[in-house]
Order: C-alpha cells, then sequence, then structure tokens
C-alpha cells in the first residue's frame, strides 16, 4: 500500500500546467501542487506532483464519501493553509473587509446577523477539561459586557465523540450551547444571541481552539440590526456548525508555533 506521505505524481501529456493551483483540497485534505518537466520513454511530458501534509497516514485511509457525508463539501483552507474545514454557505471572510487578528478567522453570514469565529488559544492548563468549554464561554461574554446576572446562561455542556471528528489530534472535545444578551457596535439596545461553542483541547501544542457560532435570535427594535433587510437565503442552522467542528482538520502543527 502507497504511503500517503509520499508524493502522488499524475503524468498529463499535454496538460496546461498554468491552469493547475498551487494548493489543492481533495476530500478535507490541503495538497501542495507543483508541475514538472520530465521525459518519459524519451519523449517530454508535463507531470502534476500533489504532496499531502505529513502527518496522514496511509492512502487507503483517503476515502471517497457519499454525498450525505460530512466530506461532501469542499474544505476551505484556514490560517493560510495550516487547517481546513467545510465553512456553510453564504460565508464572506471578514478579513477581507478588516484587519483580523492573526490566531483568529471570522466569517459573516451575507444575510443575516450570524457570524462564525475559529479563534486559536492559549491552553488553559489549570481548567479541567469537562469545565473548560465554561470558562471560555465565561470569557465571551466578559469580552461581549454580557457578565451581568441573567445576561449569560450556559444551556448545555457535552463531550463531542472524537471518532466522529477529523481533529483527531485533540486530547478531548467539547460542545456548549449558551445565550448571551449583546449589543452592536457598543450600543445600548441589547439582542438576545445563541452561542453555540465547539472546543478542541490539544495541550500539546499548548493550544485550545475555540469555534463559535454567534445565532442572533432576537432582535431589539432600537439595534441597528433591526434595520437589516429580510433573510433571502437560509441562515446557517446547527447542523452546518456542527459539520463544520466535524471537518476541522489540522494540517501544519507549525502555525502552533
Amino acid at each position: 500500500m502507497t504511503n500517503i506521505a509520499q508524493r502522488w505524481i499524475f503524468i498529463l501529456r499535454g496538460a496546461f500546467p498554468d491552469t493547475w493551483p498551487r494548493h489543492l483540497l481533495v476530500n478535507g485534505i490541503f495538497f501542495q501542487v507543483k508541475i514538472e518537466e520530465r521525459w518519459l520513454e524519451g519523449k517530454p511530458c508535463t507531470i502534476t506532483v500533489f504532496t499531502p501534509p505529513p502527518n496522514l497516514g496511509s492512502f487507503s485511509e483517503l476515502k471517497m464519501q457519499g454525498t450525505g457525508g460530512h466530506e461532501s463539501k469542499a474544505a476551505r483552507p484556514l490560517f493560510g493553509g495550516a487547517l481546513s474545514a467545510v465553512i456553510p454557505h453564504n460565508a464572506s471572510d471578514i478579513s477581507e473587509l478588516r484587519e483580523i487578528p492573526d490566531n483568529q478567522e471570522v466569517f459573516a453570514h451575507r444575510h443575516t446577523d450570524q457570524s462564525l469565529i475559529v479563534d486559536l488559544l492559549e491552553y488553559q492548563s489549570h481548567v479541567e477539561d469537562s469545565e473548560a468549554a465554561r470558562y471560555h464561554f465565561e470569557d465571551l461574554a466578559g469580552s461581549n459586557e454580557a457578565s451581568s446576572a441573567g445576561a449569560s446562561v450556559v444551556g448545555s455542556v457535552d463531550p463531542l465523540p472524537k471518532p466522529q471528528l477529523s481533529l483527531q489530534e485533540c486530547s478531548s472535545a467539547w460542545l456548549l450551547t449558551g445565550t448571551q444578551h449583546i449589543s452592536k457596535f457598543n450600543e445600548e439596545a441589547k439582542n438576545t444571541v445563541n452561542i453555540h461553542l465547539g472546543l478542541f483541547r490539544l495541550p500539546q501544542f499548548s493550544t485550545d481552539i475555540l469555534v463559535t457560532f454567534n445565532d442572533p435570535v432576537q432582535i431589539n427594535p432600537q439595534s441597528s440590526s433591526a434595520g437589516v433587510d429580510g433573510v433571502i437565503t437560509a441562515p446557517w442552522t446547527v447542523q452546518d456548525f456542527h459539520q463544520l467542528l466535524q471537518t476541522l482538520r489540522l494540517l501544519d502543527p507549525g502555525v502552533f508555533g
């Protein structure tokens, strides 16, 4: 069985190398692509070399999933290709509009106030795994000025089954659902936002990966969000968020420094 750490080589006679991207996502795996000119059987030909990340196992681990599987949608590179995940439809990359911290990826729904945030945070070694998601939720409440009594409520905290995850490097993973009353742009009006939080703990990299889905469910009439036009496309769902969590994959551990 060919080991996937070796290069994949496709011989393409008469191909047009300039049309190939420098990187390619195949089933959620981020390949480097290089075009080389070689001689084969005494004739010149073009070969395309696909180099997968070194942390994968055997070739057999690449399984084509049917349209019902979470790998059926194209994964999107994150943090310069160090990670990847399936991001829901109608997602705008906020880094194209304003500066985003290097340890963060932010996406917003084009037609709603929903947003998705991926944070690479310092591993909180003093917090037990079972309490870590709640710790980050409370820290988020402080940033959202939602720390007052009744402004932040945890609904549930559950472990994520590791066999269902692509990010096998995590020591544990957790899913928290809660609600916070949050103002937009430091306005006085507060909106009720369901917070879905996924936490992946990677102590070997001194990192907690936090994925947050902000889903407004009640808009204050005085909020600037109240003036947004009605939704013309489907909003993101909790299932979309779960798909992101399940397809999140580490491709280059060097991102952790």
